[in-house]
């Protein structure tokens, strides 16, 4: 499986773009034209579970042309930046030249050039911040997702989007344990960008928001990172269990759960359904909790991390197991069953999770004034169609899940996600505009 065709000759230079300004927005900006080199080279769909030993961390580069956006069937890279952003112009015309800039950067980004090239001009501000200079690629990811706001879902209608709308893309609900302000949830606009440097994936977003300015403002955000080291195979969540063993791989498993098929509108072909979702964890709390607890929450043995009454990490599980007292093996509120297609009228959706971590944060319980740590997962899953896995999975989730009694729901956003440009003078999203 390829997610990119041959690469066309290099143009003959950067595309330069500008920061947006509502001003200056239409013109500040030059046609694709000008020119945007196509990155990467073809290469078959790595394991999500680790990324290939000889990769090299700061050289990689990861397709951004292609039949799908980076950063969803690519292999785990070792950090994250996630944000959702707010559309503040009423300008169909200035979202979609905000688009072809951001295309032109991204594939600029990706292949480990600056945003815009830099001019050397010390009476002028340089289109690149700058703090990526000679970090290389890092195998950086972008991908960019589409909000039901865009589409006037439950507002103004005011791209003239509507008749666009892809039905599987709704607002999601308030789900039990929910602690989600309005700052922190929905948003026109996400931008996920992943790379095995924390600086490479924070100045991707960096650069996407000052290309923005005046057109769009960030409403929340969030970095994460991740152990990805290949030799120690699955990486390991906050709570010490692997996460991400269970994901879908093969081709035939993608088209029929993570990719849209003829349900969606044409401009969706190709595309997937992002949720992010910021969970903090009662680590202080977890921490308190037996070896044989913790295991029965989440249905896994910790240190190998395979399912309950298995000695594989792979093994299949069996929700029909009893041990000598009758009981089932992996209980029937164990965060693996609640979760597994076997559950779930066989849907599953491919997960991306990172660790994060906020510092600390006061709590309002007067029996411990100790400040906890704000920590927990970032929980990215990638799917066909969200009614039919992540909102009806959580839902189960929240409300019998044992692991719903640490955990905390505090950000969220759903998107869905267009292709990619297929080739070098498209731009993202050029089909929902034509």
């Amino acid at each position: 499986m390829t997610d990119q065709p041959d690469r066309p000759p290099d143009p003959p230079g950067q595309h330069r773009t500008a920061p947006v300004s509502r001003r200056r927005f239409l013109g500040a900006v030059g046609g694709l034209t000008a020119g945007a080199a196509a990155v990467g080279v073809p290469s078959g769909m790595s394991s999500l579970r680790s990324p290939a030993l000889d990769r090299p961390a700061r050289d990689g580069v990861e397709p951004f042309y292609g039949a799908h956006q980076g950063g969803v069937t690519t292999s785990p890279q070792s950090h994250t930046y996630f944000a959702s952003l707010d559309v503040t112009t009423d300008q169909r015309g200035e979202l979609a030249e905000l688009l072809r800039s951001w295309t032109a950067i991204i594939a600029n980004l990706t292949s480990g050039r600056p945003a815009t090239p830099m001019t050397g001009d010390p009476d002028r501000v340089e289109p690149d911040s700058g703090e990526a200079l000679e970090l290389g690629p890092a195998r950086l990811t972008v991908n960019i997702g589409f909000g039901p706001g865009l589409f006037g879902v439950d507002g103004p209608d005011r791209f003239g989007l509507a008749a666009r709308w892809p039905v599987q893309l709704v607002a999601l609900p308030v789900f039990p344990g929910d602690a989600l302000s309005g700052l922190n949830t929905g948003g026109d606009l996400t931008v996920h960008a992943c790379a095995d440097d924390p600086q490479v994936a924070f100045h991707a977003v960096r650069q996407l928001v000052r290309a923005g300015a005046g057109v769009t403002s960030v409403r929340w955000s969030q970095a994460g990172f991740n152990e990805t080291l290949a030799s120690r195979g699955t990486p390991r969540n906050l709570m010490g269990f692997k996460d991400g063993t269970s994901n879908p791989a093969s081709e035939a498993e993608l088209a029929t759960f993570i990719w849209t098929g003829p349900e969606a509108p044409a401009w969706m072909a190709g595309g997937t359904y992002l949720v992010m979702r910021r969970i903090r964890v009662s680590l202080e709390q977890w921490d308190t909790v037996s070896l044989r607890s913790q295991e029965r929450v989440i249905g896994r043995h910790k240190a190998s991390g395979a399912p309950l009454g298995k000695p594989g990490e792979l093994d299949a599980l069996d929700l029909d197991a009893k041990d000598a007292a009758g009981r089932p093996v992996i209980p029937l509120d164990a965060h693996v069953r609640l979760a597994s297609p076997e559950e779930n009228w066989g849907v599953t959706m491919l997960r991306r999770s990172y660790a994060y971590s906020n510092g600390v944060v006061e709590q309002g319980d007067p029996g411990r004034q100790a400040p906890l740590f704000d920590a927990g997962v970032l929980f990215a899953s990638y799917q066909r169609d969200p009614r039919l896995a992540f909102i009806p999975i959580f839902r189960a989730l929240a409300e019998s899940d044992a692991l719903s009694r640490f955990t905390t729901h505090t950000g969220s956003a759903i998107a869905a996600v267009p292709p990619a440009p297929p080739h070098w003078g498209c731009w993202l999203g050029q089909p929902l505009f034509d």
